[in-house]
Order: C-alpha cells, then sequence, then structure tokens
C-alpha cells in the first residue's frame, strides 16, 4: 500500500460482476443485461491508492474468440481504458471521444500482435534484481499471468487456433487505444445490398457458363472477397464473411443440380424423340452427344437409302378381316424394323405398308452403304420365311420390293415446333423410292452409286438404264442377288 501511494500511475485489474434486470424509465420497460450486481477487486485497501480498471472478458459465441472489449459500464472504465488515461495524463479523453464505441460502450479490437510479440519478463527477475529498472522507462508495464493452467488464456482471430494470455490481450487492446485504432463492422444494409447484388449476378453468369466455369467463378468470387476483406481490414472495417460465401456455394449447389436435371429430361427428351426409329446403339450415341439439340433444321449428309414395301397387300386387306391384316403388317413392319436396327440404320418411318429407312444419320456410320444393302438382304430373307407362313395361314402370298439409294440429302428436323419429325429430303430419296416402285415381287433394285463402292463385295444382274418418274435423267439400275460377307 505504501508503494502504491507514492505513484499516481499505477493501474489494478478488477471484474465486474453482471446480471440482467429489467429496468423501468418514465413509464417504458427495458432489459438491462449488464446491469453490475458487485465489482470485485483484488484489495479493496488500495481503493484510495490507485486506479481501477475492469477486465471482463467478452467471449464470441460462435467459436469462444474474443473480438470485443468493453471499455465503460456506467461509471467504471476497463482496465486497458484505465491504464491509456493514467499514461497520457492531463490529455487524457474518453476513448468515445475519438473511438467507434458503440452502444453499449465497447469496440472491436484491432489486434496489433500474436502471442509473444510483446517483450516478456518473468517477475521473479525483476524482484530479484536482476534487470534494471531503465529497461522499463518511458513503458507502460502490465502485469500478469503467463503460464499454462492458470486458467487466463482465450482464443483470438488472429493465432489460427493458437490461444492468447490475457494480459496480452489487454496489451493490444491498450496499444488500440494508443494507436486510436478499432475495427467497425460495415453498415449491415449496404453489406447485405452489396451481396445481394454479387449473387444475383452470380446466378446469371453461372446460368450461362458450363459447370465447371461456375465452380471457378463461385472460388474467384470468394478469393476476391477474402482480398476485400483483407483490405477493408487494414483500414479497420469488418464485413460480413459468412453470407456471400454460403449464398456461392448455395448458388453453385443449385446450378450444377439444375444443370444435370435439364441435362437429364434433354436426353430423355432426345431419347424418347428417336427411340422410336432409330437403332438401340444410335439413341445410346445421341444421348452422349452433349451438343445434339433437338431441333427444327437439317444438314446436308451423304445418306444411304433404302425403301421397302409390301408387294400385295391391297388385295390381301380386301380379302381378310382387319384384325388379320393388321397382325400380317405388325409382323412385317417389325420384321422391317429390327432388319434396319441391327444394321444401323435409322427407320425414318412407315408409310401405309411400306417403310423408309437412312443409315449415316444423325451421327457418322462407318460403311453405311454396305449396312444399307445387308439390310435389304435381311428384309429379304425374313420375307421368305414369314410368306410362307402367311400363305399357310391365311391362304396369301405376301412379297417385297426393295430400293437402296445413296448420295447427298438434306437431313434434320422437319415440321413445327409443336411436331416435329427427323427425316431426309432430297433427290437421293426421291430415287431410291422409285428404285423400290420399280421392283418387281421379291426384287431389290440399287442404283449405280451403290453398286460402284460394293461392286466386289456382292452379286448382282444388270438392269440397265431406266427412266425414273419424276427424273429427266436415266440411271444404271442393278438386281442384287447377293451380299458376300457377313453382316456388320
Amino acid at each position: 500500500m505504501d508503494a502504491c501511494g507514492k505513484y499516481s500511475n499505477i493501474v489494478m485489474a478488477g471484474n465486474l460482476v453482471f446480471s440482467t434486470k429489467i429496468e423501468t424509465t418514465d413509464g417504458v420497460s427495458r432489459v438491462n443485461s449488464l446491469y453490475i450486481d458487485m465489482v470485485e477487486m483484488p484489495f479493496e485497501g488500495l481503493n484510495d491508492s490507485v486506479t481501477m480498471g475492469f477486465v471482463n472478458t467478452v467471449q464470441d459465441t460462435t467459436d469462444n474468440a474474443v473480438r470485443y472489449s468493453l471499455l465503460e459500464v456506467e461509471e467504471y472504465q476497463s482496465f486497458a481504458s484505465a491504464v491509456v488515461s493514467v499514461a497520457q495524463g492531463d490529455n487524457a479523453q474518453k476513448a468515445a471521444e475519438y473511438m467507434a464505441v458503440d452502444k453499449h460502450g465497447g469496440i472491436y479490437i484491432d489486434y496489433t500482435a500474436v502471442p509473444g510479440s510483446y517483450e516478456i519478463l518473468s517477475l521473479v527477475d525483476v524482484l530479484e534484481g536482476r534487470i534494471p529498472a531503465a529497461v522499463f522507462e518511458d513503458s507502460i508495464v502490465l502485469v500478469g499471468a503467463y503460464a499454462a493452467g492458470m486458467g487466463d488464456s482465450y482464443s483470438v482471430p488472429v493465432t489460427n487456433g493458437a490461444q492468447m494470455y490475457g494480459v496480452e490481450i489487454q496489451a493490444n487492446i491498450v496499444q488500440s487505444l494508443l494507436e486510436e485504432r478499432s475495427l467497425v463492422y460495415a453498415n449491415s444494409y449496404i453489406n447485405a445490398a452489396v451481396c445481394a447484388v454479387i449473387v444475383f449476378l452470380l446466378t446469371l453468369l453461372v446460368c450461362m457458363i458450363p459447370i465447371w466455369g461456375s465452380a471457378l467463378v463461385t472460388v474467384l468470387t470468394l478469393a476476391a472477397q477474402y482480398g476485400l476483406c483483407f483490405v477493408l481490414d487494414e483500414r479497420g472495417i469488418l464485413i460480413n464473411m459468412i453470407t456471400l460465401p454460403l449464398s456461392a456455394i448455395a448458388v453453385l449447389v443449385w446450378s450444377i443440380v439444375s444443370k444435370y436435371a435439364t441435362e437429364v429430361l434433354r436426353r430423355r427428351k432426345i431419347m424418347g424423340a428417336f427411340q422410336k426409329y432409330v437403332a438401340p446403339q444410335v439413341v445410346e450415341e445421341i444421348a452422349k452427344n452433349q451438343d445434339y439439340q433437338l431441333k427444327l433444321g437439317g444438314e446436308k449428309r451423304h445418306i444411304a437409302v433404302l425403301f421397302v414395301d409390301i408387294r400385295g397387300f391391297t388385295p390381301l386387306s380386301e380379302a381378310l378381316q382387319p384384325e388379320n391384316v393388321v397382325e400380317i403388317l405388325n409382323e412385317y413392319l417389325g420384321l422391317v424394323t429390327d432388319a434396319i436396327f441391327q444394321n444401323g440404320g435409322t427407320l425414318d418411318k412407315f408409310i401405309g405398308d411400306a417403310a423408309m429407312a437412312v443409315f449415316n444419320a444423325p451421327f457418322d456410320s462407318d460403311d453405311y452403304i454396305y449396312r444399307a444393302v445387308c439390310a435389304a438382304r435381311d428384309i429379304a430373307a425374313g420375307s421368305e420365311r414369314i410368306a410362307a407362313t402367311f400363305l399357310e395361314r391365311f391362304g396369301k402370298k405376301v412379297s417385297y420390293g426393295i430400293g437402296v439409294n445413296c448420295g447427298y440429302a438434306v437431313v434434320g428436323n422437319i415440321g413445327s415446333e409443336f411436331r416435329m419429325d427427323y427425316t431426309a429430303i432430297g433427290d437421293t430419296v426421291n430415287t431410291a423410292a422409285r428404285l423400290e416402285s420399280n421392283a418387281k415381287p421379291g426384287q431389290i433394285l440399287i442404283s449405280e452409286y451403290v453398286y460402284e463402292p460394293l461392286k466386289d463385295r456382292m452379286k448382282v444382274t444388270e438392269v440397265g438404264k431406266i427412266p425414273l418418274k419424276g427424273k429427266s435423267k436415266e440411271i444404271m439400275v442393278y438386281s442384287m442377288d447377293e451380299v458376300l460377307g457377313k453382316r456388320i
């Protein structure tokens, strides 16, 4: 007591015991969560000799880190505030006059140093005279516990998990007050508005770019926010670092899920449109093709076209019951469909008792002309088998006529947005149809354009040049007798 009484620059640490109390002023009640129940002092006899300051620690409810410090509560001031007042002497002024003190009389601590940054001396060395007094000249000296296990260490936001002793936290607050530095949270409304604008723009952007691009933009956005936080922190401004990252991640997840769902629906739509008339392997290829779009329009492609028609079907339908006619037609067209699909062709359409198929569309197919004549061979072979069955069951003979041609045609979705068909149009298609109409029952007619590339892989009978309806120029036509080699 005698030593403390000799000097006017000593500040002792005390503690305020708070409770919650409902207070009524002018008929208005409010909850005071900082009601002071009691003031704890280390030694009451020093009250008249030293300045007292409270060292209550305010820990964040989210991670228990110390980010905030009360500077004054009612007539009491904090230990750090009292130290600064004593150090400044006659020039001392209240922190509220030069700091961003909030309504509770506190500040967000702008930490200057990490644990161990301030000079640390052993009190034993001081008391035993091993440290000269000159070391402390013109210095603020804080005395406090600095050892593990003494219950005076706390998490702080600048240590990456390491803890800081209470005396060092007080040293940081003192330095912040001396340098008139504190952290201030940016206006919450402005922060929310900026965040909303960024999230809106991010949402628009990720809708227009692929998933990997969305992930990259999200990472860059978060990196930009981190950089902005660093710059603002240097200027003592804090911004909410949770809302934007969570919102950006939510937008990214939504983008991934929505794009995946859109892609699944797109593939189902395309597969639903094609699976009825395209070989399964072609449907699978369409499903894998990320760039394929089901839309109106076509492209010029070199294709092989096959037309097949049931010969004698009209008199047959007149002589039999409708259900028998449908049974014959379904069985025959089922044979045609299987032969086309097994050879990788696309079933373009059924035209009554006729069918049209294209090869090398919608995707490139290897040896597609050969595939077309193989499909014709398989239809012919199958027709002979079911013709015998029909003759036995219905007493009627059914045969076929087939025409095959190749060349350039426009291939794509023709029609309207409401109703479209995948088909091929052009002179190549018309010629194939004319060949089929000129074929005799049981005959396969091919054009010279089909024969030339395959002449070593088939046996034919030359029919000669024949005029085709609607064409001014005659073409050489062959009757295909046999296809050499196995089906692809």
